[in-house]
This record gives structure tokens, sequence and C-alpha cells, in this order.
């Protein structure tokens, strides 16, 4: 009786402390690359739509490119899947890890860009010395005005 009692006793002090995180580092949320991206909205010669005529699959290893033939840009994205007829030939592959997206472009040309997350994952921010200027990228169907 008295091991069940000082159980209840420990259990009900260890209950009732409030721990303090104030010191503890969270590690970031951590998002992944595949999926389906396009050039952000404010990036220059986005359509009328506000969407881009590019859109990048990435999926197991493999960029697949697609380019809008038509007016509904985002519904005819929405239906192109990895590897189907609708990109253009060739791919490219790549590796993200540590938050450096690697993209080899063939022939021995490789892209090699550090990035971070925003807006919960939904856009990509470049963030390249070398080409400072690089335009953002945002998910598909992504809505870029709730973003802070």
């Amino acid at each position: 009786m008295k091991k069940l009692l000082l159980l209840s006793v420990l259990t009900l002090s260890l209950m009732s402390c409030e721990q303090d995180d104030s010191n503890e580092i969270l590690d970031p949320a951590v998002y992944d690359i595949e999926g389906k991206w396009l050039f952000a909205s404010d990036t220059p010669g986005i359509s009328e739509q506000g969407i881009s005529n590019t859109m990048y699959i990435f999926e197991n290893g493999t960029r697949y490119t697609y380019y809008c033939v038509g007016d509904d840009c985002e519904s005819q994205y929405e239906t192109f899947e990895a590897g189907d007829s609708n990109a253009i030939p060739g791919t490219n592959e790549y590796t993200f890890e540590d938050g450096i997206l690697t993209i080899d472009l063939n022939f021995g040309n490789i892209q090699v860009l550090p990035l971070i997350f925003d807006c919960d994952g939904v856009r990509i921010n470049f963030q390249d010395t070398e080409s400072p200027d690089r335009y953002d990228w945002v998910r598909l169907g992504a809505d870029e005005n709730n973003c802070n």
C-alpha cells in the first residue's frame, strides 16, 4: 500500500510540474522538395493569370519540366504527373540534403541551390550568393497571399 501511495504522489508531482522549455532548441520544420513547383507570382514575365508558364515536378530524384500551352495553366498543371508525355524531353537528376538542392543539368553542369522554405513550406527562398536575384518558387496551388 505504501508503494502504491508513493507512486501516486510521485505521479501527481510529475504531472503538476511545468517544464521550462525556454532553453530548449527546437528543430525547424523539415519540408520536402518533392512535388510541383512554379515561379512565384512576383517573378517578371508571369502571365496575366498570375501563374508561371513553367512548372517543375520533383519526384524520386528526378526533375521534370513542363510548360503551359493553354489559357488555364493551373488546371493544366494539376493534371500533369511526373514522367507523363506532357513533360519536355529530358530530365534532370537531383538531390536535396541539409537545405541544399543540387540539380544535375547534364553535360557536367551542376546547379547547387541553398534554400529555405517559407510560408509553412509552400514557398522556396533561394539563398544563392552567386545569384542573389534568383526568383523564388511556390508549390502549385499555394495561396501566396496568406504568407507572412
